[in-house]
Parts: structure tokens; sequence; C-alpha cells
């Protein structure tokens, strides 16, 4: 169970990086449309995993390894945002968020039958 203020920790860090990936997605990642769906954080607020959902949804091992390796910069540009309001930055771990992807196959099984 989370404590409040891990909830309160993981919607800054969510809507922070929603911002920080729409204005880099341009430069950064090609033109990809990131959202960033869900963020855990654990009970010390030192690692925060980060789901993501991509549009379009294609070679998304290959983007999910171009934003593990700018990482740092991605936990800089947040450290710029939230540095008043949280003690430590937390690090970022990257997931993919197929829960689309799920929803797409349903869908299509559910008109097939």
């Amino acid at each position: 169970m989370e404590s409040t203020r891990q909830k309160k920790v993981s919607r800054l860090i969510q809507k922070e990086l929603a911002i920080i990936f729409q204005y880099n997605s341009r430069d950064l990642f090609k033109g990809v449309l990131v959202t960033v769906t869900v963020v855990h954080v654990t009970p010390d607020l030192s690692v925060a995993k980060v789901y993501l959902s991509l549009f379009p949804s294609d070679n998304k091992i290959d983007f999910l390894d171009q934003v593990k390796k700018k990482s740092s910069f991605l936990r800089h540009e947040l450290a710029k945002k939230i540095r008043y309001q949280v003690k430590s930055i937390p690090e970022l771990s990257f997931f993919l968020d197929d829960s689309l992807d799920y929803l797409d196959n349903i869908e299509r099984l559910l008109k097939d039958s």
C-alpha cells in the first residue's frame, strides 16, 4: 500500500515527466508520442518506476533503449523542475506500458468472433 507521500511524489513526477517528454520528443525521440501512464515510487522515494505508452508503437524496444540511455538527461530536467519540492531526486527506471496493445488485441478478438 502506497503512503500519501508516495502518491503525491508519483503524481508530481508523472506530471513533470509528461511535460518534459512533450517538449523534447521532437528533438530527442524523433516525434514519437510518449505518454507517461503510471509512476510508482519506492517507500524511501529513491527509485521511481515510470511506465510509458508509445504511439506509433513500432520498435518499442529500440525506443525504450533510447529512453534508458537518456535517463540521466531526463532526471536532470526533472530535478530542475521539482528540486524545491522533494529532498532528493529519485532514480528513474523506465518500462513499457502495454495496456493499449492488450486492449487492441481484445477488441480484435471480439470482432473476429
